[in-house]
Formats: C-alpha cells, structure tokens, sequence
C-alpha cells in the first residue's frame, strides 16, 4: 500500500474562554504513513475508528491538579475505539479492538504496547460508539458513581442536571430503578423530551424555568447529582435535605468562563451533608466493572436501558465538536466517527 495521509488533530493554543475550531485544535494533514511499511520495532499499528469528545476537554487545555493536560502542539487524546492493523507483539492478534483513554486523535497510530489501553470485546448488537458513552466512561462514572455513593433509599428525591447526557440519563434510569423520584434538567426542549421518556418524574429546560422554583415545589432533595456547578450547585445546597448526598461529576458552567465560589457552603456544615467527587481516576473500577460489563450491555441492547448520541462523521470536525460540547449544542453523546471498519 502506498503512504496515505494520516490527518490529526493538534492542541493549538489554550483558549481563554469558549475553544475556537481552528485556533484552539487545528487539524492538520501533513502528516503520511505506509500502514504495511511503517517500523512497529515490536509494538502494534492501530487505525482510529471512534473517538468521544467529553466535556472534560476544556479543563484539559490547562491541565488539572496532577496531570499535564494537553500538550501545545501535539494531537489530542482522549477515550476512543481503534482496532489492530498489523501487530509484532505475539500476544495481540489484528482485528482486536483496543479501547481507553489514550486514544490519539489521529488516523494511525504506533504504540509500542497496549499500556493503559485495553482489548474490548463488543455486545455484537451494539455499534462501537455506544462503548463511548453509556458503556464507556461516562456510562460507568454513573453506575459506579451512583452504587458507590448515592446510598439511595425508595421514596428520596434526586436531582439530577444534565439529565440528557450520557452521564445523567444513566443516572436517571438508575435512580428510578431504585425506587425514587427523580427531577431532572436539560437545556433544550429536545432534551428534556428524551428525559421523560427515560422515566424522570419532574423535567425541565433550566434556560426558561428557575431551578430554584422547581426545587422549592418538589423537593426537598436527598441526591444531588452535579453535572454543572454554579448557581444551580447553590440552588441544590438551598433545597438539600439534612444528609443529602452531592455527587460531583462536573462543573461545565464555569470551564468557559470561570467558576466564582460559591457562597452556600455553610449548607454542607449546616446541613450535615455528604459531599463525593466522582471522578474515573478515583472510583473503585474493579469493584462494579465485572458487573457492570455483565448486566448493563445486555440491557441496553434489549432496549432496557435507553443512551442517546450524535455522530460526527471525520476528524477534521473535532474542534467543532468540541465547541459543540461546550455550549451544550450536541443532542447525544458526542461521538466522532473516523473511519469505518
């Protein structure tokens, strides 16, 4: 085969509030690759086939506390689903998926071993793209999230935010199968459409109805789960039961344009509260994964459980995305798609 491009997509410049396609990620196609000649020196080849773009990406243009971020210059990474073109390490046949956080966004890829990748064996009536969001990360910072912390009880209240993404509407399907009332918010009509439809007893479009009002006539609230920070974290605290739980999983209001403190904190003291930061890095992985791998697949392919996503197809539409994200324009999971099997 002869060389053929192999487009990625590099960190430009660190934005200072919304990431700008072009200018914050460029994507680049100078780059070539033989995929039957290029040196492997013992490791593998891998072809990209989907990538998630996450909310966390803009933190990641800084770096947070104990990780570098992304690197000026060098091609994003973050979860996605390659498979093996052509391997010189024995124990890693080609045509295995490998999946994980350290997916470059490029097209091709040499890696001298699997590392922190790991070989994925899919539901074979799901698409690869569900592993990236309601079976991938976001998927598991729920579940394990809500088993690890949440503690629920039949009959509490839960308040979920962002209950349209792939974090929240797992959430919201598994606080209803434990029993309780779940109030739920999105940002579009679309969205809190879909989260009705997902079970969530009380929704609503956070842009043209007060949180506050909602939460003042259907709480009070024993969960908060955070997917947003500011005001609506202030609100929560208002409305919290003593003892409630906050599981923080994100705080995309403020990544853009800076995150004030809050001035409710005295609740957390007041009210005796539980607060747990949900996060991949930090959750108990191999206590629920067995378990999750075992149960949640099936039942999203039975239909069971429900996951909404939006495909992008092609890599030069990452920084779109992305931005997409950001302002929460995307409709589903958002879901690069680079090149077909």
């Amino acid at each position: 085969m002869p060389s053929v491009q192999n487009g990625r997509v590099l960190f430009n410049s660190a934005p200072k509030d919304f990431p700008v396609p072009g200018e914050t990620t460029v994507y680049d196609t100078t780059q070539t690759i033989d995929p039957d000649t290029v040196p492997l020196n013992g490791g593998i080849l891998l072809k990209t086939l989907v990538l998630s773009i996450d909310p966390y990406f803009r933190v990641m243009m800084h770096g947070i506390e104990g990780q570098p971020g992304f690197q000026i210059g060098a091609p994003l990474a973050g979860f996605g689903v390659a498979v093996v073109v052509r391997s010189e390490n024995p124990s890693i046949a080609v045509g295995k998926h490998v999946y994980g956080h350290i997916i470059v966004h490029q097209e091709y890829t040499v890696v001298p071993e699997l590392g922190a990748l790991q070989i994925m064996e899919k539901h074979p009536n799901l698409p690869w793209s569900v592993y990236l969001g309601a079976l991938g990360m976001p998927g598991q910072s729920a579940y394990i999230g809500w088993k690890e912390y949440a503690s629920p009880k039949t009959g509490e209240v839960v308040f979920v935010t962002t209950g349209a993404g792939s974090v929240g509407s797992m959430v919201i399907q598994l606080a209803k199968k434990d029993g309780l009332k779940v109030i739920a918010s999105a940002g579009s009509e679309e969205k809190v459409a879909f989260m009705r439809s997902l079970g969530a007893d009380v929704v609503f479009n956070y842009k043209t109805t007060d949180t506050r009002t909602v939460l003042k006539k259907e709480g009070p609230i024993d969960i908060y789960w955070d997917n947003v920070g500011g005001d609506v974290l202030e609100a929560a605290l208002e409305n919290a039961t003593v003892h409630a739980r906050f599981l923080e999983c994100g705080a995309i209001s403020g990544y853009n344009t800076g995150q004030p403190a809050s001035k409710m904190f005295h609740h957390i003291t007041a009210k005796a509260l539980h607060i747990h930061g949900v996060i991949m890095a930090h959750l108990p992985l191999m206590k629920y994964l067995p378990e999750f791998y075992t149960t949640v697949p099936a039942q999203i392919a039975s239909g069971e459980l429900k996951y909404n996503e939006e495909i992008t197809r092609g890599l030069d539409k990452v920084g779109d995305v992305i931005l997409a994200v950001q302002k929460g324009t995307n409709k589903g999971k958002a879901i690069v798609l680079v090149a077909d099997e």
